[in-house]
């Protein structure tokens, strides 16, 4: 997956390497399924994630508040570049850093083309805010499921713990990419002549996102699970869409990156391995040595952990197996969250939010290489990490 030889998607190797684990017997078939039946909440949260996305970049939500973006930055580049970042840490809170891959990356891409820009700091920028914004709340992203299970803290508790350590996270993100990229923020843009307006069905997408949006916010505060709830509020407004666009079904079918789910899927059921090849109990006793550190040596090594492991096997099955043993020490999970959301900013295939950012790259025949993608994350992550682990030390 990191290598993708011969440029076969990340979902193949993954897949392959779950299924030649039950092939060879490794894993009996009977754990396999349970592994996968395991990320169940996962799936009903990507599926409605990827639908409600779908459905508004289909009816041009997304280019429409890219298009306003522009127009509010006049000739600015720097304040477009600002724009575009704070619009992308608002998708990645209240719809998740998927929706904010999916979408939001050929709007700004759309929108950049129209100013005549050179669209890589700003893509860059979409892609790591995705990370840097994803534990501003729990629905910001699916590993939040997953590390917390059936114990997602309840919205209110969540804002006090992540609040701080998320706008750390956010501005330190910001003003590294800022730097990196003054030289081409420094240019004058131009704006776009005919402004970009909604149709009805346009409309009732929008009306679809804020609905969800309401309803993702009101199962977190009651901490209900918010798969299933993500699912129905997606297919409600696929309804209300389709009274206006008879043909969004065919369309959302057919568009939407169904092979995360699978990828998804394979993830658990390499983690069930590992969890049967001893790695909970190594990771009993690294948890245990943390615990008995000072408090922000245990933060620290807690976070920088997670955060190596997601950029060499993924974030969403470091949380799993991480989210396992996080029982030991309770007073680390925090710190563990925090590791798996940014860590992911210094390799591209670090988390789901990235691959998909690669996937809409793709569709839109545009090309970001790892190496490119990890120079600029080797300077962005350590710092925004550090920011972000300080903030929860002083304030936990």
């Amino acid at each position: 997956m990191l290598l993708r030889p011969w440029r076969i998607q990340e979902a193949v190797w993954i897949a392959a390497g779950a299924l030649l684990l039950i092939v060879t017997r490794l894993l009996p078939v009977r754990i396999a399924a349970q592994a996968v039946g395991k990320g169940a909440d996962v799936y009903f949260f990507l599926t409605g994630m990827m639908l409600l996305a779908e459905l508004a970049r289909h009816e041009g939500v997304f280019d429409w508040i890219a298009d306003i973006a522009v127009r509010r930055a006049g000739n600015s580049a720097a304040r477009l570049f600002l724009l575009i970042y704070l619009t992308g840490a608002v998708v990645t809170a209240l719809l998740s850093n998927d929706a904010t891959a999916v979408v939001l990356t050929p709007a700004i891409l759309a929108a950049v083309r129209r100013a005549r820009v050179d669209p890589k700091p700003y893509l860059l920028a979409c892609a790591l805010i995705a990370n840097a914004a994803s534990f501003l709340l729990p629905v910001s992203n699916p590993s939040n499921l997953v590390v917390y299970d059936n114990h997602l803290p309840p919205l209110g508790s969540w804002i006090r713990i992540f609040l701080l350590p998320s706008a750390a996270s956010i501005l330190a993100t910001y003003f590294c990419l800022r730097f990196l990229s003054r030289r081409t923020l420094a240019q004058n843009i131009q704006s776009p002549e005919k402004p970009v307006s909604l149709d009805a069905a346009g409309h009732l997408a929008l009306g679809g996102l804020i609905f969800a949006s309401v309803v993702l916010l009101t199962a977190s505060g009651f901490g209900i699970g918010l798969g299933i709830p993500t699912c129905a509020a997606a297919f409600v407004s696929l309804i209300l869409v389709s009274a206006k666009d008879r043909a969004i079904y065919k369309i959302a079918a057919v568009e939407i990156a169904w092979s995360i789910l699978p990828l998804v899927a394979g993830l658990f059921i390499l983690v069930e391995a590992l969890n049967g090849a001893g790695m909970l109990q190594l990771l009993d006793g690294v948890f245990m040595w943390l615990a008995r550190e000072p408090r922000l040596i245990g933060y620290l090594g807690a976070s920088g952990g997670a955060a190596v492991f997601s950029n060499v096997m993924n974030n969403l099955p470091v949380a799993l197996a991480g989210g396992a043993v996080l029982t030991i020490a309770p007073q680390l999970s925090s710190a563990f969250l925090i590791g798996v959301n940014l860590g992911p900013n210094l390799s591209v295939t670090g988390s789901l939010a990235t691959i998909l950012w690669l996937i809409a790259l793709r569709r839109e025949g545009i090309a970001i290489t790892r190496k490119q993608f990890f120079k600029t994350g080797l300077i962005v992550m350590p710092i925004a990490l550090l920011a972000s682990s300080f903030v929860l030390w002083l304030t936990g």
